[in-house]
């Protein structure tokens, strides 16, 4: 395998993942993996998608992958989310109907009356959460189990239906102050920390900075949403109070400007801002997804300092990229994440960083292919996020740009 990893490494992932039967049973013997799009088939189904598309490999893996994710009933209402059940579901097997248009036609619009009907429940309990003066979850609204991600599937699905349009009125109403025990906090604050729980470092709760799980997934929607026509009122409020946070908490590193992962309360109270040094620049948390959410807030508002702020960001944070101590090749938090996002920003970067970006991939490519190689393939998950089926994905292309729209699942594109 690791001959065959170094010639053509998104290849030989794809063949050790060509069928469901050719995963081993201890990875997928758990009832969740069938509809998990971070870690289990949908994600796989995504690259053999990718990869037909781009003629690299077979329209009969994909559907294979398809056909096994959709064998039994799917899990819908308050447990699915982007990257569990029906929508991880529908958003596989759109980005394989958008290059064979009719295909599984049927089964989306099924999968469409029942995602727009869960996602205006959830929209209506949160309008209630706010109107009772309690503080959110991050999976009311983030990327990976919130509302956002739902955002993401219907900008594709119905850009200008009521589900969406109900989610971006709800993402304005979220930005807006809220006053608890006497205290302004940002509409996003959550009562407890970073995974759900309550813990004593966030004892009076924290706001969230990432894009996967924070208010930069919702700020990439707004984002997004306005570009392709999608708008509400308060939009572009909405940006601007998010952006201005941003901007509150921004820190000049050595190796350029840097968010924290999140702010707590006595930080909040102290305005004390820190980055820890341990700090990684990726997709999920760091200065690489944030960078994106607001070159594309600035592309939505036509702020020119933001655009030249954030490609200049993201360009000081792959200066130590590729380090060795670096070694995830990860999508989520690792190499492959960070070429993919370079190449997302540069196309839409003025000329200077078009340059510079560009110049930077060959060896953000080369250092996810050396920290794959590195990382014992054998023993890697499966997986879209944080294993094979996302490196091999930004591998398959190597400009890293995709042929299909795979990557909306991360509000990048």
């Amino acid at each position: 395998m690791t001959s065959e990893l170094s010639s053509n490494p998104a290849e030989a992932i794809a063949d050790r993942l060509a069928h469901p039967d050719t995963v081993p049973g201890h990875v997928k013997w758990r009832p969740w993996w069938r509809q998990s799009l971070a870690h289990g088939a949908p994600g796989i189904a995504l690259l053999h998608i990718e990869r037909a598309a781009a003629g690299l490999g077979s329209w009969q893996r994909a559907h294979d992958w398809l056909a096994y994710a959709t064998r039994a009933p799917l899990t819908t209402g308050t447990d699915s989310h982007l990257y569990y059940g029906a929508p991880a579901i529908a958003h596989a097997l759109n980005c394989a109907a958008e290059q064979r248009p009719g295909s599984y036609r049927g089964a989306l619009d099924r999968l469409d009356e029942v995602i727009g009907a869960d996602a205006r429940a959830r929209v209506d309990a949160a309008h209630a959460r706010i109107d009772a003066g309690r503080l959110p979850a991050l999976a009311e609204f983030d990327v990976i189990r919130g509302l956002t991600g739902i955002g993401s599937h219907l900008l594709r699905r119905d850009p200008g239906g009521k589900p969406l349009r109900a989610i971006l009125e709800y993402l304005v109403r979220l930005t807006e102050p809220i006053t608890v025990n006497a205290e302004t906090l940002p509409g996003w604050w959550t009562d407890t920390g970073p995974d759900g729980r309550r813990k004593a470092r966030f004892s009076d709760g924290h706001a969230n900075s990432g894009l996967a799980h924070g208010i930069g997934g919702p700020l990439a929607l707004l984002a997004l949403a306005a570009q392709r026509g999608a708008t509400v009122d308060g939009q572009q409020d909405a940006m601007g109070r998010i952006c201005v946070w941003l901007d509150r908490w921004r820190v000049t590193t050595p190796t350029g400007p840097a968010w924290p992962y999140w702010v707590n309360r006595p930080q909040l109270r102290a305005g004390h801002r820190v980055v820890s040094g341990s700090q990684r620049p990726g997709w999920c948390y760091g200065t690489a997804g944030l960078a994106r959410a607001q070159q594309l807030a600035a592309l939505a508002t036509g702020d020119d300092d933001r655009r030249t702020m954030a490609e200049q960001a993201l360009l000081h944070a792959l200066t130590n990229a590729t380090h060795p101590e670096h070694g995830d090749p990860s999508l989520c938090h690792g190499h492959a994440g960070l070429a993919h996002i370079a190449a997302r920003v540069a196309a839409d970067a003025s000329p200077d960083s078009l340059r510079r970006l560009r110049g930077r991939l060959p060896d953000l490519l080369r250092s996810t292919c050396a920290a794959l190689i590195s990382s014992e393939v054998a023993e890697l998950d499966p997986a879209l996020l944080e294993g094979a089926a996302g490196i091999a994905l930004v591998l398959s292309n190597p400009a890293t740009i995709p042929r299909t729209t795979w990557d909306a699942c991360l509000l990048v594109a």
